[in-house]
Formats: C-alpha cells, structure tokens, sequence
C-alpha cells in the first residue's frame, strides 16, 4: 500500500543513511522500525512514582515568632 506522511528533515536523512548502511531499502527500514515499535507498544508504559526520602533533622528552635529578637538570635546561631 502506498500512502504519504510528513517527515522531519534531518529524521528522514538519517533514516535513509542508516538503511544504505544496512544494505535495505528505505521502504524496508520504515517497516521494520515501525514494527519494533508496534510490538514494543503492547505493553503500557509504567507509571511514574515518586519516592520520597524521609530524614531525621534537628527539631526546629522553639522561638516566640512575634519577638523580634529573639528571631535574630536564633537566625545569627544558624
């Protein structure tokens, strides 16, 4: 079957380089790749998880937010 799609420039060259290398056509290369990629694509990817490290610090300073000093105390020991 004949049908026409649009090709990225550079995607096509190296395409077209990869399959004389190989001693193929570029009809045959294209086939071949999309078949890999079909077989590949029975499998849905996996989901992407988050894995969170939990650390054990220092407990904050108990500091009374409101007055200023002590505030510049506890920053100016950090």
């Amino acid at each position: 079957m004949k049908t026409t799609i649009n090709v990225n420039d550079q995607l096509l060259r190296q395409a077209k380089q990869r399959a004389a290398h190989r001693g193929i056509t570029l009809t045959r290369f294209i086939e071949d790749a999309l078949r890999a990629k079909l077989m590949d694509g029975d499998s849905a990817p996996s989901a992407f998880k988050l894995r969170l490290r939990t650390v054990r610090g220092l407990a904050p300073p108990t500091v009374d937010i409101s007055d200023r000093e002590a505030l510049y105390d506890v920053l100016d020991r950090s």
